[in-house]
């Protein structure tokens, strides 16, 4: 602690070399720019999903739409208050003892962290068992799940999440400043006891199964839709809303596999194994790397919507129809060439040319 601080006035006064400074503004540089595309994202994917929730006329996709806007919101909240937190600490020089004696804002600052990342891999879950159940059991699913069931499903999700968030300041085993002294996280080196096993074990193993049942509730969609399509059952346009729904769970849960698996298997080895060695610069490696699922999110309902992908498929319908219509006409004027060398050759009154509509008439138009 000692040596953090002198470190620290050492970086303040410059007698120490520029490497340290220079690596705390760019820890300072990241964090800022990942605030910032994290909102402006999750602002626009937001004004995005809110806008098609009004035109929904479609009772399961407006399911669908409130979950995936609560995970938006989840994750906006989650970058503009951990986002302050992180600058505020940057911007106090990491010297905690000064500014949280009480250790007030480390308790703070580990709840948002457990909360906001886990709150999107179960809402992840929830949205992928809710469609689920809207493709394999549509009846049940019309009558039996009404909104305020979804509404009351949501909170419980928000509830389980704030528990699990809570239990360390509850069971008086607070959160720690990690060796980073950039964040507040489990107490997982040189644990007292049981709970500080169990605690951050119950976060990982919540968040693993919450990506199991993602990946098993995806998976059984998918096929049941692709099985639907083969046989013809559903009609076109519900299908094409199945579809985009599925696509955009299919995004979301790579999405947290990638990102948040490092992190769930890391705490679930370190929080297990009986020799606890120091392992803080993994540990800030893979929360880097959790952060951006919460940017990444929002750019699956910006970018995997039906507007969009119909706009990409014109586009390279439209490119992909101009280079065959001057194959077209390429090969038709090969032919005609040849033709006409055949008629000369052979007398004009002994082959013709069988059409001679205009080629504009035989070339594919773009659609519009």
């Amino acid at each position: 602690m000692a040596a953090n601080e002198s470190l620290e006035a050492g970086c303040r006064s410059e007698v120490r070399s520029n490497s340290t400074c220079s690596q705390k503004e760019l820890s300072v540089t990241a964090s800022v720019i990942s605030m910032t595309v994290g909102i402006l994202s999750n602002s626009l994917a937001l004004f995005i999903l809110i806008k098609s929730y009004h035109r929904i006329q479609i009772r399961s996709r407006a399911s669908f739409v409130l979950f995936a806007s609560s995970l938006v919101v989840t994750d906006l909240l989650g970058h503009v208050i951990n986002g302050s937190l992180v600058i505020f600490v940057y911007s106090s020089q990491k010297r905690w003892e000064a500014f949280d004696p009480y250790h007030v804002v480390c308790s703070v600052f580990g709840v948002c962290m457990v909360f906001f990342g886990l709150s999107p891999l179960l809402l992840g879950s929830v949205m992928a068992v809710e469609r689920c159940i809207g493709v394999t059991r549509p009846i049940f699913h019309s009558t039996v799940l009404a909104p305020h069931h979804m509404k009351r499903l949501l909170g419980l999700t928000w509830l389980l999440a704030a528990v699990v968030a809570a239990l360390p300041v509850l069971l008086w085993r607070p959160y720690k400043v990690q060796s980073s002294r950039s964040f507040c996280f489990f107490h997982m080196e040189e644990p007292k006891d049981w709970l500080d096993v169990s605690l951050p074990l119950l976060f990982s193993l919540l968040g693993l199964f919450a990506l199991l049942v993602s990946i098993v509730c995806n998976a059984l969609t998918s096929c049941t839709l692709l099985q639907a399509r083969l046989r013809r059952k559903l009609h076109r346009r519900g299908t094409s809303y199945h579809v985009e729904m599925i696509c955009q769970l299919l995004a979301i849960m790579l999405v947290s596999c990638v990102c948040w698996g490092p992190l769930l298997i890391h705490v679930t080895i370190v929080s297990t194994r009986n020799k606890v060695e120091s392992a803080s610069f993994s540990l800030l490696m893979v929360i880097r790397m959790a952060t951006w699922n919460q940017i990444l999110d929002p750019w699956v309902y910006i970018l995997l919507r039906r507007a969009v992908l119909k706009k990409i498929f014109l586009l390279f319908y439209c490119c992909w129809g101009s280079e065959s219509r001057s194959l077209h006409r390429w090969q038709c004027s090969m032919l005609r060439s040849s033709v006409e060398t055949s008629n000369s050759g052979a007398g004009p009154n002994q082959y013709q040319f069988p059409d001679r509509r205009p080629l504009s008439d035989t070339g594919i138009k773009c659609i519009t």
